[in-house]
């Protein structure tokens, strides 16, 4: 792993190393705010509260009573690709890495708050973790504060997990042990890892990770405001060659990568070798699936003229929605998914 911090612990995956549907969970990568929280589960519990009927807090052996349910789904890091950003902005400089696809396991979360009984006047759902820290960075608020989002009322009942296992072994410390929510088709920092609180709220939530980190502007009707992150775009990734490998002339080259999207599934991906001038269709791997990258390979014949070529990668989803060639600058520093320029020497 490619440690690109260390206190807190952030680890990306090699992007080469990619080789099959499953990220094993020793590949998959690490995103923290504040250190990992050192959980003791025989005295964790899991409290919900707020616009519910029945407050109640659930040891991890209580939650068993609900039924398992197993989800694969990619989730990516809102900053992932961030280092081709120029002028080099703030934040984790991960290049292509901070993404993985993994089966998770756990309960449905909307199986658990129709236990406590949603009333009819919820709009958000927050989820909180144990994790939390003081923020370095102004605008901030004072004292310690714990990592949490939100979703809205209808994703919350409809497809989230609350997973206790990953790839079919309990949660590792790093990914949330012991439970952490799971959001298809959403950026990473929906999905709350070290879950202690889950608050069913009447208003908008305003916090921190919500509204001044994690957001990005988008024109209104009043002038641009700024929006909550929400759902991954659509993106296809080279995974080998690697920036800056040498690979040999005149030779047959196979490309690989990765595409996913959100809610819908990859239909094309296509791949240019000569820096956009033209494009051609790459071949895709396995099966079609909503929330879950799709694998795609490319036959190359490598030019006989040595030099610095520009290789991209571009994704179309189910709904014809194409990775844009060019950087969307209201994003700030997220949503990194226009084409990515992979430069590589033949020789």
């Amino acid at each position: 792993m490619i440690i690109r911090e260390k206190d807190p612990l952030n680890l990306e995956m090699p992007f080469g190393i990619l080789d099959g549907l499953t990220t094993p969970n020793e590949c998959f990568y690490v995103r923290c705010h504040f250190p990992i929280p050192q959980i003791d589960i025989h005295n964790w519990k899991l409290r919900i509260e707020g616009a519910i009927e029945r407050p109640m807090e659930f040891t991890f052996d209580g939650l068993q009573q609900f039924q398992k349910r197993n989800l694969m789904a990619t989730i990516e890091c809102a900053g992932n690709s961030r280092v081709f950003l120029a002028p080099k902005v703030k934040g984790v400089q991960w290049e292509l890495g901070a993404v993985g696809n993994a089966e998770w396991t756990g309960f449905l979360l909307a199986d658990i708050l129709g236990q406590v009984g949603v009333r009819s006047s919820a709009r958000e759902v927050v989820l909180e973790g144990t994790d939390s820290g003081d923020i370095s960075e102004a605008p901030r608020p004072t004292g310690k504060v714990h990592f949490a989002r939100s979703l809205p009322i209808n994703k919350a009942m409809d497809d989230v997990i609350l997973a206790c296992e990953m790839n079919g072994e309990p949660l590792p410390a790093s990914h949330g042990f012991p439970l952490r929510a799971v959001v298809p088709g959403w950026y990473g920092m929906a999905s709350v890892k070290w879950l202690r609180r889950i608050i069913v709220t009447e208003n908008r939530f305003q916090g921190y990770y919500q509204t001044v980190d994690y957001a990005y502007w988008q024109p209104g009707q009043a002038g641009p405001e700024l929006i909550p992150l929400s759902r991954m775009q659509v993106k296809a990734v080279i995974a080998r060659p690697g920036i800056n490998e040498v690979v040999p002339s005149n030779d047959n080259y196979v490309i690989r990568g990765a595409a996913w999207t959100s809610g819908r599934e990859i239909a094309k991906v296509e791949v240019t070798t000569n820096g956009g001038a033209c494009w051609n269709e790459a071949k895709l791997i396995g099966d079609a699936g909503r929330d879950v990258w799709r694998l795609w390979e490319f036959d190359w014949k490598t030019p006989h003229a040595p030099g610095r070529y520009t290789l991209m990668a571009r994704a179309t989803d189910s709904l014809g929605h194409t990775q844009p060639d060019h950087r969307d600058a209201n994003r700030g520093t997220y949503m990194v998914n226009h084409c990515l320029p992979i430069e590589i020497e033949v020789r």
